[in-house]
């Protein structure tokens, strides 16, 4: 390490915080000492500027100290003399400094052009002509369906292209990306490329959205060159700068400028469509003009240039690509190597596939996770498939279709491999009809052997089946035969249009039925200790079903085991137990480092009162069993009115789940008694209601809104409105929003200033722990922790384990909701939280950093209401003054 945390400069654009500089500091310790690192800061403590200066400086340092190691020379030549060892570090350094020079003016002359575009008015981003393609017509339409010749299943076979696991490439297109140094095989491992793979920083986020914001925040950070043209002192460094080479990278379904492709919309589609138009039989007018080729290798490297001189998000890339007519996903790969940052979705980072596919190799370079806080669920939902009993009977149907037309046409392995993927299909029906004959369609546990049983099935190689299907693309010729029988027989049926659909006609791009029971087939191969199969009763009454992951572990290791570093993330990441012994289990104490920051607000801007007592003095007890009675609503009920009243501006209150929000309302919509109006009456005489539903219901006119929007995005974009415009022009009452853990509305909402003056959590939002999936859950845990118990019994370690998880897994879900407000510096407001439970330490110490610092004991719905007032009343002499 260089230097002390005092005397680093993280090149801040603005001056940092003390927690902003304890976080860079950790940060740059972390990478430095290739630890794995789990890190908290509050939303609104500039965790985004944090992440950047203190990887950034680490990186540029790192790159310096490097440089100044390598002009050193072999110790082998200290027996030279000292001009020629002068001599040599200097040859060294210009060769360098050559290089560096070349790409760095490559890239100014094009920001300098791009510069007089803008100001002589001209749109940058504005497309160029696309390249026209001959529409010949297929002399038989059907020959598209047929299946290719599959002669050889041998799994040492060298195949002549990637499989679309690994999203395959032409070898044409294979050639090129070879050349720029992004070859996806390993038979062209050693060849050397054009540019040097630069040390570089992964970060990666849950959507685009959020990447887009991380690139508005890396424009403001300027920061010295690692190297430069003589030897500089610190304060000659400080005043160079040179830009970061930015770049992010994307899927096919939000890169693809092709639209013949990306009409299609499904991603999914997309995919196997792009793959065809590349396969070696496509004629050449029929493929895609748009990927790098021979003919446009001048427009590729062009747009890598033009990729490294700006800091891009996705819309630039594809708006770059549309002007300089070449394919942004694929012209992005040579770009990847001279970067310094490279920003991209979860999906491309956890997914092995996927980075082979886009040559990103994580050997020793750093990666960063922001909104890690459900990177343990990103993981499960992505290798975790559902299939229902009409998904599988509508796909053997197709299939059976297919069948009859094609039999006398399948020849060798083609013929062998759809009769096995017949065959088991019958035998996953088989099961679930078997099931609901006996009557059997509550949540189950399932063996994968149960899945199997049909007749030949225990013959049938599920590895080699399931390469079959992803190679042969046997689930979109199958699923375009459909669409194009069924499109045939409307044709002839509309005597008045005997040509052909019309657009709104056509049936839409779907993932085809085949490929989603595909996906479960590769479940059947994966190892029983990693996760379970389950039949389900689903919610429209049918059956199904479902693996479920429930180790982690294993998908996340092999990035841990290549990355120099890696670096977790995010807003709420209390409790953090979970990461290390669920993520990390296999891992040395002292590899993990965590840090927890407070907040940028002073104490005295937040009040966190846990409420444990309600206004007749019984305590508050959400516990499953008794949350339902009637006192126990009518008391909520009474106590939210109550902090209403104490409250100004918005109050948001969460729920642990739909049902339980919609059981208060209806209850508290009854009269309490002959003479008392209904409890929900008076929330909106306090407060003007709002309520988040799963149900779309029609808005009101007024700005009471009595029934509720969906939970979806749209719905729930018109509830915010709808609120913000209550709290913001209302006659200083405020709104009163009824949300619900887990939500559209708990997470990655703000709620800053007035719009969440007072967040309160009704109960604890536990899972529910009889479902057979949790069950499987907790028994994994309990297992996983008994086999490595240490010191204690094997049956007190599983318990203390699976209580832990169960207990972390809900106080995760408490401290997102509750983290909506405090947003920025100035905010201020209270937190409560209520149920007795909360009173305890062992519920208290799961919470945040920052909420600690604020938190009182427990007290009663009476005692909270004066605090409240007290609180409120010091912050509005604090405004005036």
């Amino acid at each position: 390490m260089t230097s002390t945390r005092e005397e680093r400069v993280f090149h801040h654009p603005y001056t940092p915080y003390d927690i902003q500089l304890q976080f860079m500091s950790a940060l740059y310790s972390c990478i430095e000492d290739g630890k794995i690192g789990i890190f908290e800061s509050p939303t609104g403590t500039g965790k985004s500027l944090s992440l950047i200066c203190g990887s950034l400086t680490w990186l540029r340092d790192h790159k310096r100290r490097k440089f100044e190691q390598g002009l050193e020379g072999d110790p082998k030549d200290d027996d030279e003399p000292e001009w020629m060892i002068e001599f040599t570090k200097k040859e060294k350094k210009r060769e360098a400094l050559g290089r560096k020079e070349e790409l760095e003016e490559r890239l100014e002359r094009i920001r300098i052009k791009e510069k007089k575009m803008r100001e002589r008015g001209r749109d940058a981003n504005n497309p160029a002509k696309r390249v026209k393609t001959a529409a010949a017509k297929a002399v038989d339409e059907e020959e598209d369906f047929v299946l290719d010749d599959y002669d050889s299943d041998h799994e040492s076979k060298t195949k002549t292209r990637p499989t679309t696991a690994d999203y395959g490439l032409s070898a044409e297109t294979q050639a090129l990306l070879e050349k720029y140094g992004m070859a996806l095989s390993s038979t062209n491992a050693d060849q050397e490329s054009e540019m040097e793979d630069e040390m570089k920083v992964f970060f990666c986020s849950r959507t685009h959205s959020q990447l887009s914001q991380f690139a508005n925040e890396l424009r403001r950070v300027k920061m010295p060159p690692a190297i430069t043209p003589e030897s500089e002192g610190p304060d000659e460094l400080l005043e160079t700068q040179e830009a970061f080479k930015h770049l992010t990278l994307s899927s096919r379904k939000n890169l693809c400028i092709n639209p013949k492709v990306n009409k299609l919309g499904n991603a999914s589609a997309i995919n196997e469509r792009c793959l065809e138009l590349q396969q070696p039989k496509t004629a050449t007018e029929h493929k895609c003009p748009f990927v790098p080729s021979k003919d446009n290798e001048v427009a590729v490297a062009d747009f890598r240039d033009h990729a490294l001189a700006d800091i891009r998000d996705i819309e630039d890339l594809g708006n770059l690509g549309k002007r300089l007519g070449v394919c942004p996903y694929y012209a992005s790969r040579p770009a990847i190597k001279p970067c310094e940052i490279v920003t991209l979705p979860y999906p491309l980072l956890l997914q092995k596939s996927a980075r082979e596919a886009l040559g990103l190799s994580l050997k020793g370079h750093v990666v960063i996770v922001d909104e890690a806080h459900n990177l343990m669920d990103a993981i499960t939902a992505m290798y975790s498939v559902s299939v229902s009993l009409t998904q599988i009977e509508r796909s053997r149907a197709q299939l059976g279709i297919y069948l009859q037309k094609f039999r006398n046409r399948l020849k060798g392995k083609n013929r062998v491999y759809v009769t096995q993927t017949v065959r088991l299909l019958d035998s996953l029906l088989s099961f679930l009809q078997s099931k609901i004959a006996a009557g059997g369609t509550a949540d189950t546990i399932v063996r994968p052997g149960d899945l199997m049983g049909g007749k030949g099935v225990d013959q049938i190689n599920l590895y080699k089946l399931t390469r079959y299907l992803q190679e042969s693309h046997l689930a979109r010729k199958v699923d375009g035969y459909i669409v194009h029988s069924e499109q045939q027989q409307k044709e002839q049926s509309l005597t008045n249009k005997p040509n052909a659909l019309s657009r709104s006609e056509r049936p839409e791009a779907t993932t085809p039925v085949l490929t989603h029971i595909q996906s479960f087939l590769l479940t059947l191969m994966n190892p029983s200790a990693e996760g379970r199969f389950f039949c389900n009763k689903l919610e429209d009454g049918g059956i199904g079903l479902k693996y479920m992951l429930l180790d982690p572990t294993q998908h996340f290791k092999e990035i841990v085991e290549e990355a120099r570093a890696v670096v977790l993330a995010g807003g709420t990441m209390s409790p953090m137990s979970d990461y290390t012994q669920q993520l990390f289990p296999y891992l040395p104490t002292e590899s993990i480092m965590t840090l927890s920051c407070g907040h940028v607000i002073p104490p005295s801007s937040l009040l966190a009162c846990p409420v444990t007592r309600t206004l007749n003095g019984s305590a508050f007890d959400f516990t499953f069993e008794k949350r339902n009675s009637a006192s126990m609503i009518r008391e909520l009920g009474e106590a939210i009115h109550t902090f209403c009243l104490a409250i100004p501006d918005g109050v948001v209150v969460f729920f642990p789940s739909y049902a339980y929000l919609d059981e208060c309302v209806k209850q508290w919509k009854r009269p309490a008694a002959a003479s008392a109006k209904p409890i929900w009456e008076s929330l909106q005489s306090a407060k003007p209601v709002f309520l988040e539903s799963r149900t779309v219901q029609s808005r009101t006119q007024t700005a009471k809104i009595s029934g509720g929007y969906g939970s979806g995005p749209s719905q729930a974009e018109s509830l915010l409105t709808a609120y913000t415009n209550a709290v913001t022009t209302g006659a200083g009452r405020g709104a009163l929003l009824l949300a619900v853990i887990g939500g559209t509305l708990s997470e990655g909402i703000n709620f800053s200033d007035s719009l969440g003056r007072g967040v309160a959590v009704v109960g604890m939002p536990f899972p529910n722990p009889h479902s057979a999936e949790w069950k499987a859950k907790i028994k994994f845990i309990t297992e996983k922790a008994a086999s490595s118990a240490d010191g204690v019994s094997v049956q007190q370690a599983g318990k203390d384990a699976a209580r832990e998880y169960y207990e972390n897994v809900c106080m995760r879900a408490v401290n997102q909701a509750i983290g909506r407000a405090i947003r920025h510096r100035g905010d201020y407001a209270a937190i409560l939280l209520l149920d007795r439970r909360y009173a305890g330490e062992r519920i208290r110490a799961k919470l945040p950093q920052w909420i600690k610092g604020s938190l009182r004991e427990g007290g009663g719905v009476g005692e909270t209401r004066d605090v409240l007032r007290t609180f409120f009343k010091e912050k509005e002499k604090e405004r005036r003054t």
